[in-house]
């Protein structure tokens, strides 16, 4: 299952943001720390092909893929030395894929700042330096840990070595792992240590309901912060996310995004960047007992996509059935599907695309 942790300063609308995203309820208040322990919300991942599917097949159940979101404990400055509640903040960020960066992007004289002043590219900088500070200590330790082995001369341990020189440099010049120049298959020396700054990040921007369109200065700002960080920037007004929240039924919710000018949900926006910042598609299997969304890696081939539904899949794979979305929804049956040739036979190279309906055959 994907996780995303969602982190911020105390009072940039963390908490409300995250009670808006899922059914559980993080307690809102005016002051810090009222996040004590990691709260877990599962959404699900809005698919209207879905609805499709469930319409032509009109199967028992449909399952949905979901996302959980990790509300963490407010961070502050010092959290890497133990300050507010940094060590158990610390801790329960390593395990997340992504990390969602709440940047309070609003003027609000009723909501106290816990820096006296909004200015969200000062609040990213401190929660970074907090989090490169933590990183700093997990590399140090391997560093010096493959320093003394490096003395045998093993070439491995040498390599070793030199990459996380790479990284203690980076991390002591202020910036991130994920920046680090290092090759793609030198992060295996880090793979390990969970860095902090190694994960994908999602910058998301709470903005007051006017700027909820076209974002203001607050985001431009970020915006310009970010900008070879190769990270996604999603606006959101948590307010209108709560609001939306309690709304019963679509429709409703449907009337109130467009009164707003808006064509989809902030979550939805969300889940989508999220996606996108971790290479991730989805597939389909249906049948009459249930239609069921998978989440894969884009490039992923059959058998790994099999795996995801039981490692059995994986390990006896023998060939996939594979029919594509726009193909079903045209001809509305396997047996039509099939009639006309659209319905294919693929092996253990074919490459999955986003959308495809598959069937698995396999023997263990």
């Amino acid at each position: 299952m994907l996780q995303c942790g969602i982190v911020g300063l105390p009072n940039v609308g963390k908490s409300t943001l995250f009670n808006a995203l899922s059914s559980a309820k993080a307690q809102a208040a005016n002051f810090p720390f009222c996040t004590i322990d990691p709260n877990i919300g599962v959404v699900t991942v809005p698919d209207k092909r879905l609805n499709v599917l469930e319409s032509i097949v009109k199967p028992q159940k449909v399952v949905p893929t979901v996302i959980e979101f990790v509300d963490i404990a407010g961070l502050v400055k010092g959290a890497s030395k133990g300050e507010g509640l940094g060590n158990q903040f610390l801790g329960n960020i390593r395990t997340v894929d992504a990390i969602i960066h709440v940047l309070r992007c609003f003027d609000d004289p009723n909501i106290i700042h816990v820096d006296g002043s909004v200015n969200p590219v000062r609040d990213k900088e401190i929660i970074d330096t907090e989090l490169q500070l933590k990183d700093l200590e997990s590399v140090d330790k391997k560093f010096d840990k493959l320093k003394k082995m490096s003395k045998t001369g093993d070439k491995e341990t040498l390599k070793g070595v030199e990459v996380l020189e790479v990284y203690k440099k980076h991390l002591e010049s202020g910036q991130s792992a994920r920046t680090a120049p290092v090759t793609p298959e030198d992060k295996r020396f880090i793979e390990e240590l969970q860095l902090l700054t190694a994960k994908p990040v999602i910058y998301c921007c709470n903005v007051d309901e006017g700027s909820v369109v076209k974002g203001n200065n607050y985001v431009e700002l970020v915006r310009k912060a970010v900008a070879n960080e190769n990270a996604e920037v999603v606006i959101i007004s948590a307010a209108i996310e709560a609001e939306i929240a309690i709304l019963e039924s679509a429709e409703d919710r449907d009337a109130f995004l467009t009164d707003l000018g808006l064509e989809e949900t902030g979550l939805y926006r969300l889940i989508n960047a999220a996606y996108h910042l971790l290479n991730l598609q989805t597939y389909f299997t249906a049948g009459v007992k249930e239609v069921r969304a998978w989440t894969i890696h884009k490039g992923d081939k059959a058998p790994q996509a099999a795996g995801v539904i039981h490692s059995d899949f994986e390990r006896g794979f023998i060939r996939a059935e594979v029919m594509g979305y726009n193909d079903f929804v045209q001809y509305k049956s396997e047996a039509a599907c099939r009639a006309v040739g659209k319905l294919r036979s693929e092996g253990k190279e074919y490459i999955v695309h986003d959308g495809d309906l598959m069937n698995f055959l396999f023997n263990v």
